[in-house]
């Protein structure tokens, strides 16, 4: 049986953030909006056609599901009740299927995370990652995690979380939102893994004070983040070498 070492050494690292990608991911989210502007469409028209959304339903039904089955997302909105203080108009849930980039994943150490939250794993086929808050003009304006109970996912620990996202492509036939979700995962990689981390110790202490963790629904998101993508994108603008 291979030692926890070598287990460890088949997970690439992620690598921290360079300037370059940073301002590649930058360029992406612009030709998004870009290209918005250019047809006068909203970023959720494909998804949710001409109709407001319904709280709770999802867009598309089925999710959007990448080609090659590893990845997917869907959005939806909740009442004004359900979450009085949030100022979002929805927002994506993403998820990797169970069969996504296998060898990311030490099966001893999400073992040793479930077992420290005094938990099962969930037979679930797909695995929660992250939210993204949308503004009501379609613009992304917090990151957040929740509980496992909120979607019935699996939950994998931080790092193999921040592992398969890092790793996610996205071809799900809806082009512009697919874009939008795999650069802002890899543009705000520092606070997406300081998410998962501030997760994991949320869940930790719970589970140390002897309270329920991934089924307990009075717990619903365990870390969140505001965005401001305007600010991001003209820091990277005033950066930008001269031609």
């Amino acid at each position: 049986m291979p030692s926890d070492a070598s287990m460890r050494r088949k997970v690439p690292a992620v690598h921290a953030q360079s300037v370059e990608d940073r301002a590649l991911h930058t360029r992406r989210i612009v030709s998004v909006y870009q290209a918005l502007s250019k047809s006068g469409a909203h970023l959720l028209a494909p998804v949710l056609g001409s109709a407001p959304p319904k709280q709770w339903a999802h867009y598309p039904d089925d999710d959007a599901i990448d080609t090659r089955r590893r990845f997917q997302w869907y959005y939806h909105s909740h009442s004004p009740a359900d979450r009085p203080n949030a100022i979002e108009h929805g927002h994506f849930h993403v998820f990797a299927r169970t069969d996504a980039r296998r060898a990311l994943i030490n099966p001893r150490a999400e073992a040793t995370f479930l077992k420290r939250l005094d938990s099962e794993d969930s037979e679930a086929k797909t695995r929660h990652l992250l939210a993204i808050g949308l503004s009501p003009v379609g613009v992304p304006i917090s990151l957040f995690t929740v509980n496992r109970w909120v979607t019935g996912d699996q939950l994998l620990s931080s790092e193999s979380s921040l592992q398969l996202l890092q790793s996610m492509t996205l071809d799900t036939g809806h082009k512009l939102i697919d874009r939008l979700i795999s650069s802002l995962v890899h543009l705000y990689r520092p606070q997406v893994r300081s998410l998962f981390q501030r997760r994991d110790r949320a869940l930790f202490a719970r589970a140390r004070r002897g309270d329920a963790t991934l089924d307990d629904e009075s717990v619903e998101v365990l870390s969140e983040i505001q965005i401001d993508l305007d600010r991001v994108i003209a820091s990277a603008g005033r950066r930008a070498p001269r031609p």
